[in-house]
């Protein structure tokens, strides 16, 4: 099986499918609900520190439990991290508690917290390290960060536009074949899809930005549209993929249609 390449047919597969997920409009209305403000990823948090535990704690949450997540990483921000390091035991694990797997989430916060001293301590800059550099070593020395959770992390720290696209493990099992695209396996895969999207996503940045354009969402003149194109898919993959209705073509990639064409109605 040959593993899918970053070349101008994968970045027009992606182009066509964002085009037309991107005019459903329950997707539609995702997006620009998430895209200035995000619930998961509030730009209203400031600390890059505080962005990256909120890319661990966000994880085996489901949608409807994102109020209690929103409220929990509100009130961590409120007493802030380097207090919050500080926390007894006691009070750690009831401020975590609602999240579920509480014992995780704390390995995570003093990981990251020991990672992050000690790449201090070293002179290192994590913000001037490119993305990939920064994934694989936070993936590789903060316990609990897998590639999705670096990826997130990444993101998140630096900001809705800075050109990364996290990929979770739905976009890994259901979007990727979608789209046709055979990826390596393993945690592999995650960085792998990232780097087809982001390849697409700087191949057809004008166009992409045409289609944001119809939307209600603020894009950076600077800045290529990932995080809009992120949340384009993300959304279709949780409303069309994770319980395919019944308008979905189930003969993707070989039909360019996503929905309501001649094979739903076979």
């Amino acid at each position: 099986m040959t593993v899918t390449r970053p070349t101008k047919r994968s970045d027009d597969r992606v182009l066509a499918f964002v085009t037309r997920a991107a005019a459903l409009d329950d997707v539609r209305a995702e997006v620009e609900a998430n895209h200035d403000h995000n619930r998961w990823w509030p730009p209203t948090i400031t600390d890059p520190r505080m962005r990256m535990l909120a890319a661990g704690w966000s994880t085996r949450i489901n949608y409807r439990m994102v109020d209690t997540y929103a409220a929990v990483l509100a009130h961590a921000d409120t007493i802030g991290f380097d207090d919050l390091i500080d926390l007894d035991d006691d009070q750690a694990r009831d401020l975590v508690a609602p999240l579920g797997l509480t014992e995780a989430r704390l390995t995570y916060l003093y990981s990251l917290a020991d990672t992050l001293a000690r790449w201090d301590k070293d002179g290192a800059d994590p913000a001037a390290w490119d993305a990939k550099s920064f994934i694989a070593a936070f993936a590789r020395e903060v316990r609990g960060a897998s590639y999705k959770v670096a990826q997130c992390a990444a993101l998140y720290a630096r900001g809705y536009h800075c050109g990364i696209i996290p990929v979770d493990s739905g976009m890994v099992t259901t979007l990727a074949p979608a789209l046709g695209f055979t990826l390596p396996s393993g945690p592999a895969a995650h960085e792998h899809l990232r780097t087809l999207l982001e390849h697409a996503v700087a191949r057809h940045t004008d166009a992409l930005r045409t289609l944001a354009a119809g939307q209600d969402v603020t894009i950076p003149v600077e800045a290529a549209p990932a995080w809009w194109t992120h949340l384009v898919l993300i959304y279709f993959k949780r409303l069309y993929l994770n319980r395919p209705p019944a308008r979905l073509c189930t003969r993707r990639p070989t039909c360019a249609a996503l929905t309501d064409c001649t094979h739903t109605r076979t």
